[in-house]
């Protein structure tokens, strides 16, 4: 590589990466009416990325598999900004800043595949836990194994019913691995829920699948058109990867969060444990849930003290019925966490999980 794209790399991937950063501690602490604060402690990384951005266009031919990820990477990353800054400056409402945090996914699926090559994305893409962990770090710098990586199975930006796949480049399929279902909220996507696990997936070992809803959202309402589809997806993965009959978790964020409730307490489920996240709950699903399944069933409940969608005090209600009619309830209330995703929870649910082999 030659030295002025090295010194180009250097001035570009430390703002880069920072950037991305602050958009998921945007997307972890949002909350309406607190938005302008959180942008105001966010600052503003985008401006050191914005002005250094030019440098690519100066790359030569050779470098384009390095410089078309960072290309696209760069463009998703400042889209997101242009779109929070415009919020910011009164142009835009709520919408708005969920249409531009759309972008943070898309940012991280164009510079994924550059973890094979420059260790600050790979380090990026862990939990920070483990970003000194020299042994993992040496496993993640071996030649991946077959079929490991990021799969899309008919689950292109707009398609439903697909499903999007994480297998640790240091599978084996020596050992049973635990699977991790994760159901995005309404009108959402599982080509962009899957890099709410991904980091933690890959620290820490683990497999996950992100579905996409066959409809605008999860079956909640009518006919149940989503269960036996998951039922396929986890047949398909457990066909061709060696998973743990032990370690199947279904969790999900609001919508999804609830249909973990909706389709994982039907019996026949063949997941052995549920985390709704920030779901809507009613009495009645305990109720009518066949109460053989429910007996024992190992569940963790996580929503946020701040939830202007559904209260905190619904999850409460939800831990109360759920523990009267025989499951394992463990419940998490976070005192600063709004309506979104909690990722600092994903290595505690995997802890969690894995006690089941113990």
């Amino acid at each position: 590589m030659s030295e002025t794209v090295v010194d180009d790399l250097v001035a570009i991937l430390p703002p880069l990466l920072q950037s991305l950063d602050t958009l998921g501690f945007v997307v972890r602490h949002l909350n309406p009416p607190d938005f302008a604060l959180v942008m105001e402690t966010a600052g503003a990384p985008d401006q050191a990325l914005r002005a250094v951005r030019a440098k690519l266009s100066a790359w030569p031919e050779e470098f384009a598999h390095v410089r078309t990820p960072l290309d696209d990477a760069c463009d998703a990353t400042l889209s997101a900004y242009d779109g929070l800054r415009a919020v910011q400056r009164g142009d835009g409402d709520l919408m708005a800043v969920f249409r531009a945090l759309r972008y943070f996914p898309r940012a991280q699926e164009a510079i994924y595949p550059l973890t094979a090559t420059l260790l600050p994305v790979s380090r990026f893409f862990l939990d920070p836990a483990t970003r000194d962990d020299e042994s993992l770090l040496v496993r993640l710098a071996a030649t991946p194994g077959e079929d490991t990586g990021i799969f899309h199975q008919q689950n292109d930006r707009g398609m439903r019913g697909g499903f999007s796949l994480y297998i640790p480049e240091y599978y084996t399929a020596d050992r049973a691995w635990p699977l991790v279902v994760a159901l995005h909220g309404g009108s959402g996507h599982g080509r962009q829920f899957l890099w709410t696990w991904l980091r933690d997936a890959r620290s820490h070992g683990a497999i996950v699948v992100a579905p996409t809803a066959s409809g605008d959202t999860w079956a909640l309402t009518g006919d149940d058109i989503d269960t036996e589809n998951l039922s396929r997806i986890v047949d398909t993965v457990r066909s061709r990867w060696n998973v743990d009959p032990n370690r199947l978790l279904l969790t999900g964020i609001s919508d999804g969060g609830t249909f973990c409730y909706v389709t994982g307490l039907q019996d026949g489920s063949p997941f052995t444990h549920l985390a709704p996240i920030a779901a809507t709950f009613h009495p009645m699903i305990a109720e009518i849930a066949d109460p053989a399944r429910l007996r024992q069933l190992p569940l963790y409940l996580v929503h946020g003290a701040l939830d202007w969608m559904f209260p905190a005090e619904i999850a409460r209600q939800a831990r109360k019925a759920l523990t009267m009619a025989g499951a394992h309830v463990t419940y998490r209330e976070i005192e600063d966490l709004s309506h979104t995703y909690p990722s600092e929870i994903n290595p505690q649910l995997l802890r969690w999980l894995n006690d089941a082999s113990a």
